[in-house]
């Protein structure tokens, strides 16, 4: 058979009309897309827990699918019922915290008048005018972070029925994706198959640890600080944490109320920096060093991920960006043709990473769990 070499400019061509045309789909599938992969990545973290429950306890695959599921749903219902709890306790104090809001607001207006002899009508006429400008923002910005609550409860919703279903019918689409090559490929299969499974569990690690540091270090921080409730506002700072952009900053006007209703106008600027140099930690190194070394991707490669899962889904593509570089590196690192590629999304310190130094008997015992 006569082989045809086509000319660069013509592989250039292909190979962007793919991408756009990949790009496009992705943003047409959100709906369904999203949720799905988000119940793959808890299915695979879920997988030892069923195996664990079918082999042990002897139980039908529904029922430790489901087993499984619920535990994850009690998981992230403690963390909430952690955050209701505090905020219970706000809600309690909540006559004491106005009244200390309106004393602190007088204060403040005091010490401005003090200090920079502006006169006390000035300084409503500026409030006023300040305001009526940034009402507007100010809705926007509620408005934005409503919907993105509602979208995260309909996303842990679908993505909670795709993980029973996904590990209820594992074994099928394990299958699925070893016919759906040649034969003689299969053992490579199985093994993209296992390695996708191993490095998605190691970002998720990755991801909780984000938040635990960053908990950790907002609660830290607002202690020494001598905010009241420096747990709560840690915990807030945490979670919203997850949602960028957005949840950052809507932490950061929680946290500056609160301050400034129960502290100094000294410790609202110290809480203010302190947030300032979290987020700048988190999005320098915590998120594309610790969660991107999780899954063996450089960097860079991490940054642009995330740029790019933002412009086409949004806050979910940020938190699907990563997952889905560390799957097309695994694929990439098992096909010739694209090494290349897999070198450039590679870290460059681990020379193969370090799913590679497990035991080939344990990686194929780890295969066979997927089929039974």
């Amino acid at each position: 058979m006569k082989t045809v070499v086509l000319p660069f400019y013509v592989k250039l061509a292909c190979v962007l009309l793919s991408i756009l045309l990949l790009g496009y789909l992705a943003i047409l599938g959100h709906t369904i897309l999203a949720p799905l992969i988000f119940g793959f990545l808890c299915s695979v973290l879920l997988l030892p827990l069923a195996n664990l429950l079918e082999r042990n306890f002897q139980m039908p695959r529904s029922v430790s699918s489901l087993l499984s599921s619920i535990a994850l749903v009690i998981l992230i219902g403690a963390v909430f019922t952690l955050l209701g709890t505090q905020l219970s306790s706000l809600a309690n104090d909540w006559p004491a915290f106005k009244q200390q809001l309106l004393k602190s607001a007088a204060d403040l207006q005091f010490w401005i008048s003090d200090t920079f002899h502006v006169n006390n009508k000035a300084q409503i006429d500026y409030i006023n005018q300040a305001a009526s400008k940034s009402l507007s923002t100010g809705t926007t910005l509620l408005s934005k972070t409503l919907m993105s609550l509602s979208s995260l409860f309909l996303l842990l919703l679908f993505s909670f029925l795709y993980t029973f279903f996904i590990l209820f019918h594992r074994r099928l689409i394990v299958r699925f994706l070893v016919n759906s090559f040649k034969e003689n490929h299969s053992p490579v299969v199985y093994e993209i198959v296992y390695q996708i499974q191993y490095i998605i569990k190691r970002y998720v690690v990755g991801l909780f640890l984000q938040m635990l540091i960053v908990t950790i270090l907002a609660c830290l921080a607002f202690y020494f600080i001598g905010v009241k409730y420096s747990f709560l506002l840690g915990l807030i700072t945490g979670i919203f944490n997850i949602i960028p952009y957005v949840g950052i900053f809507t932490a950061l006007v929680i946290t500056v109320l609160i301050t400034f209703a129960t502290s100094t106008a000294t410790n609202v600027l110290f809480v203010v920096i302190a947030l300032v140099i979290i987020h700048a930690v988190d999005g320098n190194y915590i998120m594309p060093k610790i969660v991107g070394s999780k899954v063996q991707i450089n960097t860079l490669i991490a940054l642009i991920g995330l740029v790019l899962g933002e412009m086409l889904w949004g806050i979910t593509g940020m938190f699907l960006s990563i997952p889905i570089i560390a799957i097309m590196k695994v694929v990439f690192d098992r096909i010739p043709e694209l090494k290349p590629w897999g070198m450039l999304l590679g870290d460059e310190s681990s020379e193969e990473g370090s799913y590679m130094k497990i035991p080939k008997r344990t990686r194929k015992q780890k295969i066979e769990n997927l089929l039974d």
